[in-house]
């Protein structure tokens, strides 16, 4: 997401023509669109994006079940 955010200011500031980058090769301002689509693509075949999403669905599922636990007044367990 970072490679994209700088993508996308370089452009603006290519497009705007702001010094120095305004005299920069189109192929230094695309490069991080690249470097950004090569990082999903990574990520996806490596199955990095899938665990993530899942852990952060785990840790939704956990949060829900602690808030429900206190609603109803049961105490949260205590690890031995």
């Amino acid at each position: 997401m970072y490679l994209l955010g700088i993508g996308v200011i370089l452009l603006l500031l290519k497009v705007l023509e702001v010094a120095p980058v305004a005299g920069w090769h189109w192929a230094w301002i695309l490069t991080p669109f690249g470097l950004a689509a090569a990082w999903w693509a990574v990520a996806d075949a490596t199955g990095y994006s899938k665990r993530k999403a899942m852990e952060a669905m785990e840790k939704r599922k956990q949060d829900r079940i602690e808030k429900q636990r206190e609603s109803l007044g049961i105490a949260p367990r205590k690890r031995r």
